[in-house]
């Protein structure tokens, strides 16, 4: 296990943004699936309280891979979640469940998270939510 995902995930589970927050280096880069890169630790925060409105999630099944080169790291895991409030340009909300794989990759940089790339399938995150 890497030490700081691992912490990463922890903080996300437990909803502790400020500590997820402070995980991340200044210039963090963040590619969302099938989205936006964004730039920025305020750009993320931004995310994350747009996803917090929307949706109630939990990272479960954790499994963190690292590379030989400790500047990069992997994971896979599902999210179990709840559509709370309708997302922007996504179906309606009306308390959906649903529970999907998601692929997570990371750089990092003087002890920082530096990059966070999450993939998953949005067509079956569609169809689990009845779109």
């Amino acid at each position: 296990m890497h030490p700081l995902i691992e912490a990463y995930y922890a903080a996300f589970n437990s909803g502790d943004r400020d500590a997820l927050l402070e995980m991340l280096a200044d210039d963090v880069v963040h590619e969302i699936n099938e989205g936006a890169t964004e730039t920025g630790r305020e750009a993320f925060r931004a995310f994350l309280n747009r996803m917090d409105r929307c949706y109630k999630e939990r990272v479960e099944d954790l499994v963190i891979f690292t590379a030989s080169d400790p500047t990069r790291a992997s994971a896979e895991f599902f999210i179990r979640g709840e559509y709370l409030a309708t997302d922007e340009g996504l179906p309606d909300a009306t308390g959906q469940t649903y529970h999907l794989r998601v692929g997570a990759f990371f750089e990092i940089r003087d002890g920082e998270i530096s990059r966070v790339t999450n993939h998953y399938n949005l067509g079956e995150w569609m169809r689990m939510v009845g779109a």
